[in-house]
C-alpha cells in the first residue's frame, strides 16, 4: 500500500475534501503549537495562533500549488506570528525588561526550572528572526533545507544564520547568568 504524502493530502483538501485536513492537523498541530510556545512562551496565545494557522490553511487551500507542505504551513505560521508580534510589540518589550522572576513554591527541580527560565529570558532577548531560527532548528528539529524554503533563503545561508543566532544566545545566556 502506497504511503500518501502530506502534499497529496493537501492537494485533496485544496480540491474540496476538507475532511482530509484532520490527517494534517493530527500530524502538525503539536509541532505548530510548540513553535509558537517557544516564540511567545504563553500557552493560551500559542493555542490561538495554532488555531489561526489551520483556519488559514482552509481559507487559502486553493493557493497551495504542490510545494513542500511543511514549508508552506510554517510560512503561514511565521506570517501569523509576525502579525501577532507587530500587534503586541509594546507589550513584549515590557516583558523583556521585567527582571523579576516570580518565586515558585514547588521544590520540584528548582535548579532545572531556573535554568529553563533563564534560557527563555535569553531567547526573548534575541531578535525575532534569530529566535525563530533557533526554535525551528533546535526545538522543532526542522532541517536546514526546509528552513531555507520557509524563510525563502538557501541552505548554506540558513546554516550560517543558525550558527550566529546560537552564538548570540550563548553570549546572552552566560552574560546574564546568575
Amino acid at each position: 500500500m502506497k504511503q500518501v504524502t502530506d502534499e497529496e493530502i493537501m492537494l485533496q483538501i485544496a480540491n474540496g475534501k476538507l475532511d482530509m485536513l484532520t490527517i494534517l492537523f493530527d500530524k502538525y498541530n503539536v509541532r505548530i503549537y510548540n513553535f509558537f510556545n517557544k516564540m511567545v512562551h504563553n500557552k493560551m496565545v500559542s493555542e490561538d495562533l495554532t488555531q489561526d494557522v489551520f483556519l488559514k490553511v482552509i481559507k487559502y487551500r486553493t493557493s497551495y500549488k504542490n510545494g513542500n507542505f511543511a514549508a508552506w504551513i510554517y510560512t503561514i505560521a511565521r506570517n501569523i506570528f509576525s502579525n501577532y508580534y507587530q500587534k503586541t510589540k509594546k507589550e513584549r518589550s515590557n516583558i523583556i525588561n521585567d527582571d523579576k522572576l516570580e518565586a515558585n513554591d514547588t521544590v520540584i527541580s528548582e535548579g532545572k526550572k531556573e535554568e529553563l527560565d533563564h534560557l527563555q529570558k535569553a531567547l526573548l532577548q534575541l531578535s525575532n528572526s534569530d529566535r525563530e531560527l533557533i526554535v525551528m532548528h533546535r526545538f522543532q528539529e526542522i532541517k536546514y533545507e526546509q528552513i531555507a524554503q520557509i524563510i525563502n533563503s538557501n541552505e548554506n545561508a540558513v546554516k550560517v544564520k543558525v550558527h550566529r543566532a546560537l552564538k548570540k544566545l550563548k553570549e546572552i545566556y552566560f552574560q546574564t547568568e546568575g
